[in-house]
């Protein structure tokens, strides 16, 4: 029996709750499409490398992180002064809306919810910019506008839910605007190592202040348990944020990976050539089975059925008995559940996905 009264998760990767609110036991298996993670990690010496490091869980991690900052300047090109390793990307979120408190934030959304509930969390209220058009695209002049309003704007690039992505040339528009209206552009970045060719915005440090930059080790290693991400800007801004960051915050066995995850340059370019055949190929079979998807740069798509939003919650049902989570949007604004988020997996699991909708489709 259906249980209307157990809430809708706020993340994915919650299979119990909607196990529970559609009435089916615990134990049913699924396919988890739901969590936007590298279906490929984690890379086959993670185990053993954290064994090794087991000693080091009874000493205090190095306040200043140097082996990690050291590992993320080089890899990056900055210097380890404009890097602050963080406890997964939601500590850097929480941070950069900390630099911000007692000021106003403006947030492009539909997109991830932590930047709201960061500036909440830091008293700071928010604009919402929308993303505009059939494919969730940036309205650059009411994000200019919206810099002479506010001291801080947060987005997400490739957007998460929409796997959009902003053009640099517009980010760097954003930017000399911003620089002049006295406005911090925070970019989210925790899928930029999907994208192919290369488009993360580490370069603009150079040019522009008013840029900080959130980085995650969790999607691309498929480590979201330890919790590992970096935040980037200028060495001010960095030295800032580092002074309200608790102390320790990162622990030992996540600190210690930094290095030789960003030394594994074999696992990253498997991941760009899984990624560069089945994310196009899935998204050609998401259209086959009828639905709409926008395109995206991303390790994941938005989705909503050609029968349009207000069946989406039986599509949703329908997976979920057959065996596929989904991710469903009702927190993301501007899509209130119309839509569906699912993510790229192993070619098995998505011939499964395929399958399923291709059963349902038939009926």
């Amino acid at each position: 029996m259906t249980r209307p009264d157990e809430p809708w998760p706020g993340h994915g990767g919650q299979a119990a709750p909607l196990l529970a609110r559609f009435g089916l036991p615990a134990d049913h298996a699924v396919l988890d499409f739901s969590a936007n993670i590298n279906p490929l990690g984690p890379p086959a010496w993670l185990p053993g490398r954290l064994a090794e490091s087991l000693a080091g869980v009874a000493r205090y991690p190095d306040p200043e992180y140097r082996e990690a900052r050291a590992a993320i300047a080089s890899a990056e090109g900055v210097t380890p002064a404009q890097v602050l390793p963080t406890n997964g990307g939601a500590e850097a979120i929480l941070l950069a809306a900390a630099l911000h408190a007692g000021g106003r934030a403006a947030i492009v959304q539909p997109t991830f919810s932590e930047y709201a509930r960061a500036c909440r969390h830091h008293g700071l209220p928010v604009d919402a910019l929308r993303l505009a058009g059939q494919h969730f695209e940036l309205d650059e002049p009411a994000a200019r506008a919206a810099l002479a309003r506010c001291d801080v704007l947060f987005l997400c690039r490739p957007n998460n839910p929409t796997g959009s992505l902003i053009p640099r040339g517009a980010i760097e528009r954003l930017l000399a605007a911003g620089l002049e209206q006295g406005c911090t552009l925070v970019v989210d970045e925790a899928f930029i190592d999907f994208v192919t060719p290369d488009e993360r915005l580490t370069p603009l440090l150079a040019t522009w202040p008013n840029l900080i930059l959130l980085r995650s080790l969790t999607k691309l290693y498929a480590i979201p348990g330890l919790r590992l991400g970096y935040l980037l800007g200028s060495a001010g801004t960095v030295a800032r944020a580092r002074a309200l960051q608790m102390p320790w915050s990162v622990n030992h066995l996540a600190a210690s990976l930094v290095a030789p995850l960003l030394a594994d340059h074999d696992f990253l370019a498997r991941t760009r050539r899984w990624f560069a055949t089945e994310q196009p190929r899935l998204q050609a079979g998401l259209s086959a089975a009828g639905l709409e998807v926008i395109p995206s740069s991303a390790n994941f798509f938005l989705v909503q059925p050609a029968e349009g939003p207000a069946v989406t919650d039986d599509l949703f049902e329908a997976l979920l008995r057959s065996g596929i989570l989904a991710r469903h949007t009702r927190n993301f604004p501007g899509l209130d559940g119309g839509w569906l988020r699912l993510a790229l997996r192993s070619r098995a699991d998505n011939d499964r996905l395929l399958a399923v909708l291709a059963e349902r489709r038939s009926r």
